[in-house]
């Protein structure tokens, strides 16, 4: 499976689509503002890295204004806010077989370009 999960209105997102080709690489595309993501590809997410605070954006507008970073959130809630506001959701989320990038630090996108282009 070769999947992205992405904003399109996000210019880093696009900035990494773009960088990486991926969609000159035949990559399905999921824009999580007007599709959102169900409970059955975010629990195959958290079964890929392990953890749904991998997955959640603490840099995300609405975890300031709700207060999140005040109160211990337990995996549950943080699924249930993924869920239900998609700005929760830490991307571009790139699904590469069974391998999972997830983010938009220099380490991840790398790990994901060198994956797609193996020496």
């Amino acid at each position: 499976m070769k999947k992205v999960y992405y904003l399109s209105t996000c210019s880093t997102s696009k900035r990494i689509i773009n960088e990486l080709n991926l969609k000159e690489l035949g990559f399905e595309f999921q824009d999580i503002k007007f599709d959102s993501i169900t409970a059955e590809q975010l629990a195959e997410m958290k079964n890929m890295t392990g953890s749904y605070e991998s997955l959640f954006s603490k840099i995300a507008r609405k975890y300031k204004e709700l207060g999140l970073k005040d109160k211990s959130l337990t995996e549950d809630d943080l699924k249930n806010y993924i869920l239900s506001e998609y700005t929760f959701l830490k991307r571009p989320v790139i699904i590469i077989n069974n391998q999972i990038f997830v983010g938009n630090s220099k380490k991840v996108v790398q790990a994901a370009y060198d994956t797609l282009n193996p020496a």
